[in-house]
């Protein structure tokens, strides 16, 4: 393509020129995927099968796609598996605190369609953790079995109540 185009010749023709000068030479003889199919389209409608094909090739889940307060409704609904292979309550904690902190900033300054989320209370998720964790852990862990942890302690609202109806 280093000729420019001549002058009086229309331009569907030049490039019908080039074209076959280039078969001429053998440019497109042995090329990888010759006689083979476009691969990556999906149904011919879609519109975003390049999107598809992108996350499909790097190992992407499509969640990354989603706007952000339906990615942290997916995380919430996901907290229990996810704290599974923590070996600490402190480290679910830790994951719980992480969670609401990104809750709050996506309620004080939200983004996307309009989507009610709550911080997630860690107590509760301790207690599912614990219940699904063996009732004795191994030695040298560090990890107290689930008879010897301290009891839930109930919201503040729920112990003044408590207490009075004592």
């Amino acid at each position: 393509m280093t000729e420019r185009k001549p002058a009086g010749m229309g331009f569907e023709t030049w490039i019908d020129k080039q074209i076959r000068e280039a078969a001429d030479r053998g440019a497109f003889d042995n090329l990888p995927g010759a006689g083979k199919p476009i691969s990556g389209h999906g149904e011919p409608d879609d519109e975003l099968w390049w999107v598809k094909q992108y996350l499909r090739r790097e190992g992407l889940s499509t969640e990354v796609l989603l706007p952000t307060p339906l990615r942290l409704r997916r995380q919430i609904e996901l907290l229990p598996q996810s704290v599974q292979g923590l070996r600490t309550e402190q480290e679910v904690r830790e994951m719980v605190s992480k969670l609401n902190l990104r809750i709050v900033d996506c309620v004080r300054a939200p983004s996307g369609p309009p989507v009610l989320l709550f911080p997630v209370n860690s107590d509760d998720v301790v207690l599912q953790w614990r219940a699904t964790r063996p009732a004795a852990t191994e030695p040298g862990t560090g990890a107290v079995p689930n008879d010897e942890q301290a009891p839930h302690r109930a919201r503040w609202w729920r112990r003044r109540t408590l207490g009075r109806a004592r």
